[in-house]
């Protein structure tokens, strides 16, 4: 595996599992993580063994959001079929895609800020895998998909539940308040196709596994869902899905929130009102 980060400083990072190394002391011409994710989407990203810099160890270091701004924010709700019957809803024919403004996004480590309750008085907590797009395209056939993915994180996404509850056409104000997603701190960039079924995704809070499940029980697979949406409009580099959760979690103030997905990573973050 690959990683792409960006230090806390703004400086765009290249790692593998020794540490981390500035981007541009392996590619000279890239100045940004965005301007890396079309070469880790076509694997000709190069590589830390290259690096006229020694890797830093990743506990050394402290790490913002992998991008600075990223694209097109998309959920994919009911995603697990055990989550859609949590919530008496039935299973949905096609994905039940959403968007959240870039403002809802926080850094790595939150904190995740409760709206007031006159505004929400019960939000859930979700873990989730998401891919980020690494190319721009349209009409892309399922099996050609990682060929245009740049890699995958963790993220903890928020849902005002009774805001939901009230009114299903409240999706997106009950998805968007500030600091409701929470992104991994770097972008996994897979060498060789990445087989993503087996892999388990868990939320947890204050260390109690609160829902897991593995990506083969999504109703819709991370790659069909790309596939899906790149015939409704272009995707572009940094364009992030959000691929369901297992299932969601009450969170109160002094919580501490964990999204953890197997061989990819993991992130928290504290909650606060």
């Amino acid at each position: 595996m690959k990683y792409l980060a960006r230090a806390s400083t703004g400086e765009p990072l290249l790692g593998d599992d020794e540490g981390f190394v500035p981007l541009g002391s392996v590619e000279p011409n890239l100045g940004s993580v965005r301007e890396a994710l079309p070469r880790a989407a076509d694997g000709t990203l190069g590589d830390v063994d290259d690096a006229t810099a020694e890797p830093i160890p990743a506990a050394d270091l402290t790490l913002a959001a992998p991008l600075e701004r990223f694209g097109k924010l998309w959920g994919i709700g009911l995603n697990y079929e055990e989550h859609a019957g949590d919530l008496d809803e039935d299973r949905p024919e096609e994905p039940a895609s959403f968007m959240k403004p870039s403002t809802a996004l926080t850094g790595p480590g939150g904190p995740i800020r409760l709206p007031p309750t006159e505004r929400s008085e019960r939000v859930t907590a979700e873990a989730e895998l998401a891919v980020v797009m690494g190319r721009t395209c349209r009409n892309v056939p399922e099996a050609d998909v990682d060929d245009v993915v740049a890699g995958y994180l963790p993220v903890i996404d928020m849902t005002a539940e009774d805001v939901l509850q009230r009114n299903p056409r409240f999706l997106t104000r009950a998805k968007s308040f500030d600091t409701f997603l929470v992104p991994g701190s770097t972008i996994v960039v897979p060498e060789e196709p990445l087989d993503l079924s087996s892999l388990s995704v868990r939320t947890e809070v204050n260390g109690e596994v609160e829902a897991e499940n593995e990506i083969r029980n999504m109703l819709f697979p991370p790659a069909e869902i790309v596939s899906f949406h790149s015939g409704v409009m272009t995707l572009e580099p940094g364009d992030l899905f959000s691929t369901g959760t297992p299932g969601a979690a009450p969170i109160e103030p002094g919580d501490r929130v964990r999204a953890v997905v197997e061989s990819i990573g993991s992130v928290d973050a504290p909650v606060t009102r």
